[in-house]
C-alpha cells in the first residue's frame, strides 16, 4: 500500500508540469518551394548539437535530433529550422513532448508526404531514452 501512495505522488508532481507543451509557441519554420514535388525522394536532417531542459531538475539535456522526410511541395529552409531548434535549449520540456512538437510543427510549416522525427538523448542517470514519432500525410 505504501508503494501505491509512493507511485500516485510521483505521478501528481508531474500532472501539470507539460500542460502548455501543444500551445507553446516556437519559431517560424521557414520553407521554399520545391521543383521536383512529382518525386519521392528522401531528405535526412541530422543535428547533433541539440539541448532543452529537464523539467523536474533544470539540467540540461543533449541529444541528437534525426529527421527524415519526403518533400510535398515545400522544403525546410536549414538555418530557420536551426533556429527553430535553438528554441529549446532553455525550455523545460520531457524528451516525449519535445520529439512530438518538433513534428507537428516541421508538418505545419512544409506539409511533407511524410517525416519521422527521432530523439536520441544522451544517458542520464543510467538510462538512454530515444523517442521517435512520425506523420503520413493522407492522399
Amino acid at each position: 500500500m505504501v508503494e501505491k501512495k509512493k507511485m500516485s505522488q510521483t505521478a501528481a508532481s508531474y500532472q501539470n508540469l507539460q500542460k502548455h507543451i501543444r500551445r507553446l509557441k516556437t519559431p517560424l519554420i521557414e520553407v521554399w518551394k520545391n521543383q521536383y514535388p512529382d518525386k519521392d525522394y528522401l531528405v535526412n536532417l541530422d543535428f547533433s548539437e541539440f539541448s532543452c531542459l529537464c523539467p523536474s531538475t533544470g539540467l540540461p539535456d543533449f541529444a541528437v535530433i534525426h529527421i527524415e522526410y519526403l518533400p510535398d511541395k515545400w522544403c525546410v529552409e536549414l538555418k530557420s529550422f536551426k533556429m527553430y531548434l535553438l528554441f529549446y535549449r532553455n525550455l523545460g520540456i520531457f524528451h516525449e513532448h519535445v520529439v512530438n512538437k518538433i513534428l507537428e510543427d516541421f508538418v505545419r510549416a512544409c506539409r511533407p508526404k511524410r517525416v519521422k522525427v527521432t530523439g536520441e538523448f544522451n544517458i542520464r542517470g543510467g538510462i538512454k531514452t530515444t523517442v521517435t514519432a512520425e506523420y503520413k500525410k493522407r492522399r
